[in-house]
């Protein structure tokens, strides 16, 4: 019973505690019997609060037979990433120096999400500051790939992924700068939408103008995923650039026809990168469910001529604003990756600042030119499958030599830049039993017609209803 409760779509979840069939207490108690039983293996949760959950769990199903109003989440368990503020929880951020950190508030984000009835759980594990797309840290280790223990299950979100891969949450939220939603994602069989910037605001935050990192959503399906933003989602009086559109849009069916649609297929992002043998093989053979789709399927790419300078120019500005202070206060308490991200923005002069956002004008007016042609971008979401646990990155792909902790996230974060949506939906696995992710991109502020063509491609192929082969202890 406690498996079948736990990979139940969240949508058909919080319908059948609505109406009463199972109740939250059922549901947050199968998820913990799960956690105990999978968990130890994958290291996906980090905090676990068993008790504050029971007893949330018991209060929802009160409301519910004093027939209250309850919100599109009610009863729903989570785990909020252990880089969002959650009142009266650690909040660690993969960090010593943050080991036994208890903020007082809630993240917005938390908030919203809470109080569409989800019932807080735990927190879930992320690599050292989200710095990188392996999730591993000094205070908790790594976290490992439900679909292959010796594998990685990405990052940043990575603890995220695993855990609804796992069947120990049935939603998760996550934060992407550089591909820490689609990532993980790709590499745990699930589903993760990088929202356009302002779609989900973000407080508090020191950058209330800046758009590269934006929160978002991560689900076992399209459906769920679409769910959990619609909570998310939403304007804030507060954050400057935030979409008006209410987050209730995107609770709507996602059925549609892609008949006609304008499909461009990216397989290497216009030679700009090396994408492992074993991923093309899985995406290829893709482009003929977009066919017998209905959709028109040619191959181009926007032009993401200094794509990469304004990326990495804007996240090491970004590094060196947000963790400077701790650099220079406990150099020794950072991984070496860090340091020098933050050094790299410390080097960098006011004119290369003006440069990345110069070049994401072009990159932006280029972008309004390619979706006048097209309706869809289609693109890897990782470069390489998942790999080993023990290292820190791939050190090569296709025979090329990756540098830095951030040279093979070059198919997400060249797409970060651009400020579409960008989700990654279950695409296939590889010989190897190992997932792979496909990238559907649209123009920016079109979320729900992303969430649209990842629907209909998930319901023609049915990838991301592959469980992972986890025993339990």
């Amino acid at each position: 019973m406690t498996d079948d409760i736990c990979h139940l779509d969240a949508t058909d979840l919080a319908a059948r505690i609505r109406r009463r069939e199972l109740s939250a207490r059922e549901v947050v108690q199968a998820h913990l019997d799960r956690i105990a039983q999978v968990d130890p293996a994958l290291n996906a949760i980090v905090t676990l609060d068993p008790e504050g959950a029971t007893a949330a769990a018991a209060e929802a199903d009160r409301q519910l037979a004093r027939g209250r109003a309850v919100g599109p989440l009610h009863g729903l368990p989570i785990a909020f990433k252990d880089t969002h503020l959650t009142r009266g929880m650690r909040t660690t951020h993969g960090s010593p120096l943050f080991a036994d950190h208890v903020p007082d508030t809630d993240e917005l984000l938390v908030e919203r999400i809470q109080n569409a009835g989800a019932i807080r759980i735990g927190k879930t594990n992320v690599p050292e500051f989200a710095a990188g797309s392996h999730t591993f840290n000094p205070v908790f280790g790594a976290t490992r790939n439900p679909y292959d223990l010796s594998r990685s299950a990405g990052g940043s979100s990575g603890g995220a992924a695993a855990a609804l891969a796992a069947g120990l949450q049935p939603i998760a939220d996550g934060s992407d700068m550089g591909g820490s939603l689609r990532n993980p994602a790709s590499f745990c069989n699930v589903v993760g939408l990088r929202p356009t910037p302002g779609r989900v605001p973000s407080l508090p935050t020191t950058g209330l103008w800046e758009t590269l990192a934006v929160p978002g959503p991560m689900g076992r399906t399209v459906a769920d995923t679409a769910l959990l933003l619609s909570v998310m989602a939403g304007p804030d009086p507060r954050c400057p650039l935030s979409l008006q559109d209410p987050g209730e849009e995107f609770r709507v069916p996602l059925g549609r026809d892609l008949g006609g649609l304008r499909v461009a297929w990216t397989p290497d992002l216009g030679g700009r990168i090396p994408v492992d043998p074993d991923v093309r093989a899985v995406l290829e053979p893709q482009l003929k469910v977009f066919r017998d789709l209905g959709c028109r399927v040619e191959q181009d790419c926007p032009d993401l001529d200094g794509a990469e300078d304004a990326f990495r120019t804007l996240r090491a500005h970004e590094f060196d604003l947000g963790l400077g202070e701790t650099l220079d206060r406990a150099r020794e308490s950072l991984k070496p990756s860090l340091v020098w991200n933050i050094e790299e923005g410390r080097r960098l002069t006011r004119n290369d600042i003006a440069r990345a956002h110069a070049a994401r004008v072009r990159l932006h007016l280029g972008l309004v030119d390619f979706f006048s042609r097209h309706d869809v971008l289609l693109a890897p979401v990782s470069q390489v499958v998942p790999f080993e646990v023990e290292l820190e990155y791939p050190q090569r792909i296709a025979g090329q030599e990756q540098h830095t902790y951030l040279d093979w996230m070059r198919s997400a974060y060249l797409i970060s830049v651009l400020g579409s949506p960008a989700l990654s939906v279950p695409a296939g696995f590889t010989s190897a039993g190992l997932p792979v992710g496909i990238q559907i991109v649209t123009a920016p502020r079109t979320d729900l017609t992303t969430l649209q063509v990842g629907a209909a491609f998930e319901a023609a192929t049915g990838h991301g209803r592959r469980r992972p082969p986890l025993t339990t202890r």
